[in-house]
């Protein structure tokens, strides 16, 4: 039986390291069939999952030689962290690896709605129109950015919007007011980032507390023309609430890539039709080719940081 158990898809490098010094079964299948789970747990020294994978205490009981999950990625709301800890289970998040490109996302679909749609003509040009007059964009100079969370991503976020001339102010209750990482960002009240800026990107786990911390209440809040980015997670923002602000002009666009319930099915999706000002994309902010590779390298050292030497050799 394998003592290393990957249930989604990874690269390539993470297998052929793992596999060097420990049996590891792969199967990007298995986030669909986690009813099979179990069976192949009873030995399984390390579990490494992304973001669909249920870790519950339940599936943990399965696994009682479990030492470590690997998480390639950051957020833990699919994993019942406090079973692990009874179970003296160490879960290692992927930290940092795709900061940089949840940054990028968060700052492009930021220029993109501010732009107003000058990139979505290419076929209506192509066609012979040439619709300048309805074109006219804003640019990111001189507005107010807040970001809800100041963590690894907020901070190369932080630093790319401050390098197109905007203000930067930042919420995180758990950051001490002195600590020299605020830099480039004021330090500021979640009302103040809900009533004070022109783009607010949240980069928060879910939990009791950031659970729709942007709801009906907070965008009426708002300062109209506000554009709103998720690509932390779902539930953080209420979808419905997203939807109404856009149709009323409330809201001057908004930016998901994220949501409550994944992946949207024809129900859910049809929720989002024909809303403007919207870019939805499928959970794929940090999905560059560099943060796959450092995700991998990240959790292929965690994993053997906790297991030690394999068994295999």
């Amino acid at each position: 039986m394998a003592e290393i158990v990957i249930t989604e898809f990874v690269d390539d490098a993470t297998i052929q390291n793992l596999s060097q010094d420990y049996q590891v079964h792969f199967d990007p299948t298995l986030v669909d069939q986690q009813q099979n789970l179990p069976s192949l747990l009873q030995d399984c020294r390390a579990l490494i999952v992304r973001n669909r994978t249920q870790v519950t205490s339940e599936l943990l009981k399965s696994g009682p030689n479990i030492k470590v999950i690997g998480r390639l990625g950051v957020g833990l709301d699919n994993i019942d962290t406090e079973a692990c800890q009874k179970q003296g289970i160490e879960v290692c998040p992927a930290i940092g690896a795709n900061s940089i490109s949840v940054a990028e996302y968060s700052i492009t679909a930021m220029l993109m709605l501010l732009k107003r749609g000058i990139f979505n003509v290419t076929e209506r040009v192509i066609a012979g129109e040439w619709p300048r007059t309805e074109l006219m964009g804003l640019e990111a100079a001189g507005r107010n950015f807040g970001l809800i969370g100041y963590g690894a991503i907020s901070r190369e976020v932080a630093t790319r919007a401050n390098s197109l001339g905007m203000q930067v102010m930042a919420f995180d209750p758990f950051i001490n007011h002195s600590d020299p990482i605020w830099g480039i960002a004021k330090q500021a009240t979640l009302d103040e980032i809900i009533t004070t800026n022109d783009v607010i990107s949240c980069h928060v786990p879910l939990n009791n507390a950031t659970y729709h911390v942007i709801d009906e209440t907070a965008i009426a809040r708002m300062r109209t023309g506000t554009i709103v980015i998720n690509a932390s997670r779902g539930g953080v923002v209420d979808e419905k609430a997203i939807i109404a602000g856009l149709k009323s002009k409330k809201l001057g666009g908004a930016a998901l890539d994220v949501f409550e319930y994944e992946p949207l099915d024809q129900k859910s999706g049809a929720e989002f039709h024909e809303v403007p000002n919207l870019l939805i994309t499928p959970h794929v902010a940090w999905a560059t080719e560099e943060a796959d590779i450092k995700t991998g390298a990240v959790t292929v050292a965690n994993v053997r940081r906790v297991l030690g030497c394999g068994r295999k050799k």
